[in-house]
Formats: structure tokens, sequence, C-alpha cells
């Protein structure tokens, strides 16, 4: 074996590898990349119309920024939501605190029977020890939990700021490059990029639809069950269900802890309620509306679900049907792109048919003749 192979393959080992080391480091910064560039083509559109109907085509910088504008008011107002009204029941809890911890200490009120019939203050009494040192040990968890909601902040910021860039500068780069390739290649990459990022506009406006109607079923069945707070819990669950499969059970776990709160019938109709309607919106709800916004089967979106799940996490989830929908737009093109190629050698006769098209029956018919006729001539 020579040995430059020998060298070439021991680089090509090596930078392998160190491709391999470089995305394992710099990991969180391409999760930020990606979901940043999600926001972005899914922002695309919407830029782009604000720039013809309010600019006029002009001054997409403006454009950008009123739309982007727009987004931080509104979720400045989702938060503001639930703060406001959070903040305002810790300082009444705050404010009868005492008294509750008074109350439940003697086995009086709803949370003192709840501890009297449970027995936990007979349990708390003869575990004091354990209790202590278990609290002792909660501080590292607690720096642990504040350093990650401290990058949670940074990372949110980041993609904001990515997205806010990718926007403003897509048609700059997907211009240039699309102007490395010839022109029937770049055509063919602007068509199928179109493709995918209606596939991501589709997605986001399917999800939304799906959450709506969450948001919408449970604040029904949370007000007729008199749990407090029925828009609020609503609302949070309706933000939890944009995560495909599990948003639906972690604003499930809300609503039912809520329900049970306020009482155990409340609490049992709530729990019954999520149970069902997980299933119905896993299996059939988010399939079919994911089939006609997406264009992606049912059965594709289950299963790509479940393995970016298993891959990813949450963020699989929240990317698999979009990403699905790439491929199959990718793979749609290259499939049309290659069948209908010529042959290097014409099928029949002197023009070039595509490889799909086949054989006339007459015009095989004549075909078989005239080799019959060199056959019998060359014989």
């Amino acid at each position: 074996m020579p040995v430059r192979t020998i060298l070439a393959t021991i680089g090509f080992l090596l930078a392998t590898a160190l491709l391999l080391y470089v995305l394992v480091e710099t990991r969180r910064v391409i999760t930020w990349i990606v979901v940043g560039a999600f926001f972005a083509i899914a922002l695309y559109p919407l830029v782009d119309l604000v720039q013809r109907r309010v600019f006029r085509g002009r001054r997409r910088a403006l454009a950008t920024l009123l739309v982007f504008l727009v987004i931080f008011l509104a979720l400045a107002g989702l938060i503001t939501a639930f703060v406001v009204p959070l903040a305002a029941e810790a300082t009444h809890v705050a404010e009868q605190a005492p008294q509750l911890v008074k109350d439940a200490r003697a086995g009086r009120g709803p949370v003192g029977d709840l501890l009297q019939r449970t027995h936990v203050l007979d349990w708390v009494q003869n575990n004091q020890d354990r209790i202590s040192s278990f609290a002792k040990g909660l501080t590292t968890p607690a720096a642990g939990i504040l350093s990650g909601v401290a990058t949670g902040v940074a990372g949110t910021v980041t993609v904001f700021v990515l997205a806010y860039l990718m926007v403003l500068e897509g048609p700059l780069v997907v211009t240039g490059f699309v102007n490395l390739f010839p022109p029937e290649t770049g055509t063919r990459i602007r068509r199928v990029g179109a493709d995918c990022a209606r596939s991501v506009t589709g997605y986001i406006s399917g999800n939304l639809l799906i959450s709506a109607i969450c948001g919408l079923l449970t604040y029904v069945v949370l007000k007729v069950s008199g749990v407090p707070f029925a828009g609020l819990i609503a609302l949070f669950v309706g933000i939890a269900d944009l995560v495909p499969l599990v948003g639906a059970t972690i604003g499930g776990v809300v609503a039912t802890i809520a329900g049970f709160v306020h009482s155990v019938p409340a609490g049992i109709a709530v729990l019954i309620f999520f149970v069902l309607y997980q299933q119905l919106e896993n299996h059939l709800l988010q399939p079919l509306v994911f089939a006609r916004t997406v264009k992606v089967n049912p059965l594709t979106v289950i299963v790509a679900i479940l393995l970016a799940v298993e891959l990813a996490g949450i963020l699989g989830a929240l990317l698999a049907i979009p990403v699905a929908s790439i491929i199959q737009v990718i793979a749609r093109d290259v499939w049309d792109h290659r069948r209908g190629r010529p042959k290097d050698e014409p099928t029949v006769g002197e023009d070039e048919r595509p490889v799909d098209a086949g054989a006339e029956p007459e015009d095989a018919a004549g075909a078989t003749s005239l080799g019959a006729a060199g056959a019998s001539v060359a014989r």
C-alpha cells in the first residue's frame, strides 16, 4: 500500500475525530443555532409580508425590527399574565402562612385535616434528623438550578438574536449561496428551500392550532369543575402543549394538582379529561392536523416524534415533524430529478427518452424487427 494512501487515511481519521470532538464540545451552541434557524424560517414569510405591505418592498431592517418587537411584546404579555397572578397569590399565601402553619399543626382546616388523616405530622416528628440532613443537602442542587436558569436565559437571548440576524441577512446569504451554482441548479435549490420553509411554517401553524384546542378544552373543564385561576392554568397547558407527545402530560399534571387542591371530585374529573384527551391528541389530532399542514403521513408523524424524543429529548420532539417533512421534500426532489433524467444511450430511436418512459408498444415491435433483420444480415 502506498505511503500516501496510509497518510491520507490517518489524516481523514484524525479530521473525523477532531470534527466529532468539536461537535460534542459545542453542542449547546449548535443547539441554539438550530433553534434560531427554526424560528427564523418560521418568521421569514411574516417579515416578507410586512416588508411588501407596509414598506413597499424596502427597508427590510425596519420590517424585521417591527415583527420581532411585536413578538417580544407578545412574550412579555404572556409572562406578565403568569407572573402577576402568581405574585398576588404568593403574597396572599405569605400573609396567611403563620395561621395556616398553626392550623396544620393543630390538625385544623383542610391542610391540617389532610395531614392528620395521612399521618404526615407523626412521620415528620419521627424523622426530623433525616429531614434536616436532606435540607442541608439541597444547597448543591439549588446552585445547579440557578446555573441552569442563567444558562436558559442566556440561551433564550442568544436564540432571539440569532433568529433576528438570520431573518435580516437571510436574502443576502441565500442569494450568495445560490449564485455559487449554475442557474438551473440554483432555481432548483430555491424551489426546494421554499418547500422546506413552507413545511416549517405549516408545522408551527398546526402546532398552534392544537395548543389552542387543548387550552380551550382545559379552560372549559376547569371552569365547569370550579377550579380557581382556570384561565391562567389553561394558558399554561396550551403553552406546554406546544411540545409534542409530552406537553399535554406536563400541563395535565399541573391542572390535575390544581383540581385536587380545589376538591377531590374536581381533581378526578380533570384527571379523566387529560387521560382521554392525551390519547386523542397523540393518536388522532396531531397526525391528522400535521398531515394537512406539513403534508406528512400520520404514521410518519408518530414514528418521527418517537425516534426524535429518544435521540434528543424535548428538542427532538419540537423539531421531529419539520425535520421529517424537510427530509421528505428533499428525497422527493432527488427522486423526481433522478427518475426523469435521460439515459446515456437512447432508449428507442435517435431521440433521448426519460428512463421511466420506456418503449412504446409499436416502437418496441419495430425495434424487435430491426434487431431480427440485423441478426439475419449478420448471419
